[in-house]
């Protein structure tokens, strides 16, 4: 790929202009571009080879309050005017909404924009055999670290990389570039009973070269199958529950879903009305962050053109604001907290890099204060109530018996309350 940054700003800039020239109050448009590669090897045969690039623009715009959104893939003189026609007709068929409307020009960012080392060129130079010698190599190392190894479900790496540019008629424009690599490992082995136990270990990075080890996902794939063996279920109980660090993310992340503006002006979380009070135990701190380093979701700006900014969240269990865009915002009486995302032309509220900050206890320091209890590896099913926090999901880990994992357990269900059990928190990771 080349860096076709310009020419992207030329083009949304151009729909821009048009949409503006044909009558629309506002408009702003978004044109990207990216390339992409995955591959899949399984028992060291390659199943999948599939690379696809795109390109296309996103248009919104708003007319006398009412909004509309359009996209397409068709770059060419009549295509770009189609999308821009049809964007107003679509207007004139909507409702009008009061809140609708552009960001405060004097809240936009302006360059030079941060640079926060989002694109590695070497990520794109990844070819297909590469991809695929590198998936054979992880799969290996699994299949090799055990006799008791002996299926996979496979191996598979990817890689993107892609640029964007977003023109706002109210005097933003700017443009970005990202890459991003994943390698993940399936082994898979045979228990007793005739059941097959499967593992899994992954690594992403957006820098090529900060990618674990081939050998190493593929042992700690093979390890954590390995781990497995023998589960099985345990009795109906309440008790202590310590959350795998990738777990603990889908905790976080079902907790984000509720305190973006849209779930709260919609009055579909349980943290309506929340703000300024505790809603987790005063060691939960959660930052949201998008001017990471190399971070997955780090953005310079925001969808809206606001410039990024690092939020808090929840501090010491105290929620002190909801992630908003300018919409809900307005919805809500509020100011952005320069959350907006661009999803499919349309905009909204979005998490960037959300972070809940670490403690000082390790892993195993964690599981030897517990007397007894589970420790959950892997969660399954989406079994959350956001307006109630009802929580309920299948889950699978090792049982905890006098601080030291004792047996792994399958085939039960976590069941209670999100708000209950951010709030009995009583230990966080480092």
């Amino acid at each position: 790929m080349t860096d076709d940054r310009e020419s992207l700003l030329q083009l949304a800039s151009n729909l821009v202009d048009r949409a503006r020239a044909l009558g629309a109050d506002f408009a702003e448009a978004t044109a990207r571009s990216g390339w992409e590669l995955s591959t899949k090897v399984r028992l060291g045969e390659a199943e999948l080879v599939e690379e696809a690039g795109h390109r296309g623009v996103s248009l919104r715009v708003i007319k006398g309050q009412r909004v509309a959104v359009t996209s397409t893939s068709d770059l060419s003189e009549p295509g770009l005017a189609r999308c821009v026609s049809d964007a107003l007709m679509l207007a004139e068929l909507s409702e009008p909404d009061d809140c609708a409307g552009p960001a405060d020009p004097s809240e936009l960012a302006s360059p030079p924009f941060p640079y926060l080392e989002l694109y590695d060129p070497a990520v794109e130079g990844v070819t297909a055999d590469d991809a695929l010698d590198r998936a054979r190599r992880a799969e290996r190392a699994a299949l090799d670290f055990d006799p008791r190894i002996t299926l996979s479900e496979g191996a598979t790496f990817s890689r993107t990389t892609g640029a964007s540019a977003r023109v706002i008629s109210n005097g933003f424009s700017g443009s970005q570039r990202g890459s991003y690599a994943s390698l993940v490992v399936t082994p898979v082995a045979e228990d007793q009973g005739g059941k097959r136990r499967r593992g899994f270990h992954w690594s992403a990075r957006r820098h090529l070269a900060e990618l674990d080890p081939e050998a190493s996902v593929g042992q700690e794939a093979a390890r954590r199958t390995l781990a497995k063996l023998g589960a099985r279920k345990v009795p109906t109980a309440e008790a202590p529950i310590v959350f795998d660090p990738d777990i603990a993310r889908s905790i976080i992340g079902t907790f984000a879903g509720c305190i973006l503006g849209g779930s709260i002006w919609r009055k579909s979380s349980y943290l309506v009305g929340r703000e300024g009070t505790p809603v987790a135990s005063p060691l939960v701190t959660l930052v949201d962050d998008p001017l990471l380093l190399r971070g997955p979701g780090s953005r310079p700006f925001d969808g809206e053109g606001l410039a990024s900014r690092r939020t808090v969240v929840v501090e010491a269990g105290v929620l002190r604001t909801y992630l908003l865009d300018s919409y809900s915002a307005r919805k809500l009486g509020k100011k952005s907290t320069g959350s907006a995302a661009v999803a499919g032309g349309s905009i909204g509220p979005s998490t960037s890099n959300f972070i809940l900050s670490p403690g000082t206890l390790t892993r195993e320091e964690i599981i030897a204060s517990t007397p007894s209890g589970l420790y959950v590896t892997e969660m399954m099913g989406f079994g959350f109530n956001a307006i109630t926090g009802d929580f309920s999901r299948g889950a699978a880990g090792f049982w905890i018996e006098n601080g030291e994992l004792a047996f792994p357990v399958s085939e039960v269900t976590v069941s209670s309350n999100l708000n209950t059990m951010l709030e009995n928190i009583d230990a966080i990771g480092s």
